[in-house]
């Protein structure tokens, strides 16, 4: 299927909900899980999609409309969520999330892209030329990929308690 602006936009504007909806009021039992050593929670998950909304998506969408490939992304620390928001409660991130993409959902309206411009190319620091479309589809499956990802490591907070039944509970057994 051929990637779709209104309707990857439809996606983004939903995840906040989503998030809100599974997480806000869990107790930490729930939202600090985490697969083991160097693997996030939903906690985690929640910071960095606040650290993506302030430096990746739209201001590399914005490097592409302004310079082309003539200049490279800024390299995105995937890892910033730890120290950045150390200290932020769940709803404190929620909250700035939610805000965020808000703004950020705007401004892309605001740009009413043509098909020319989704076409526009970009350099990404270690994978090399993309263009427009590629990041905000990217951007929507990042949403859809993490949010598939929380719920797959709440899951495992079961994985014992479930017995036999785990033989038919796939998320369990990635």
């Amino acid at each position: 299927m051929s990637f779709n602006l209104p309707e990857s936009l439809d996606i983004l504007s939903r995840t906040p909900a989503v998030l809100d909806r599974l997480l806000r009021g869990t107790s930490e039992s729930w939202h600090s899980l985490n697969e083991g050593p160097d693997t996030w929670s939903a906690f985690d998950v929640v910071g960095h999609l606040i650290h993506g909304e302030e430096t990746d998506w739209v201001p590399r969408a914005r490097i592409i409309l302004e310079h082309g490939e003539g200049r490279p992304f800024e390299p995105f620390d995937r890892f910033a969520q730890f120290g950045r928001f150390a200290g932020w409660s769940l709803e404190q991130r929620l909250e700035r999330f939610t805000e965020l993409r808000r703004a950020n959902l705007e401004v892309v309206n605001e740009w009413q892209l043509t098909e020319e411009q989704l076409a526009l190319p970009g350099r990404h620091p270690e994978l090399g030329a993309v263009n427009l479309r590629q990041l905000l589809a990217t951007w929507a499956v990042h949403d859809l990929n993490h949010i598939a990802q929380i719920a797959r490591v709440m899951a495992k907070r079961y994985t014992a308690e479930v017995g036999v039944w785990r033989a038919y509970l796939a998320v369990l057994n990635r």
